[in-house]
């Protein structure tokens, strides 16, 4: 679970996530450019998760999608998995 939690993916988003908070402290006014900033930190938040979940689901046999950054890698997961 270490490897996924520490991957590069989700600690730049989680990283991103900290510095749009820290900009909410200052007593700006909310502007659609930190709308924006929100909504691009959600999609990158969500796609890191995507990729680790479809990391695990290939690591464990299973099937992914064929949009999916790690389906290229399918195979040699599985082989590493099975070496185990």
């Amino acid at each position: 679970m270490r490897q996924y939690i520490f991957g590069t993916g989700l600690l730049s988003a989680i990283t991103g996530g900290v510095t749009l908070l820290r900009g909410l402290k200052n007593d700006e006014p909310f502007t659609w450019r930190t709308a924006l900033a929100w909504l691009s930190w959600g999609i990158t938040l969500a796609l890191a998760i995507g990729a680790v979940v479809d990391t695990r689901r290939a690591r464990r046999g299973r099937t992914i999608a064929g949009d999916s950054p790690v389906s290229k890698k399918q195979g040699k997961l599985l082989k590493k998995r099975l070496a185990r």
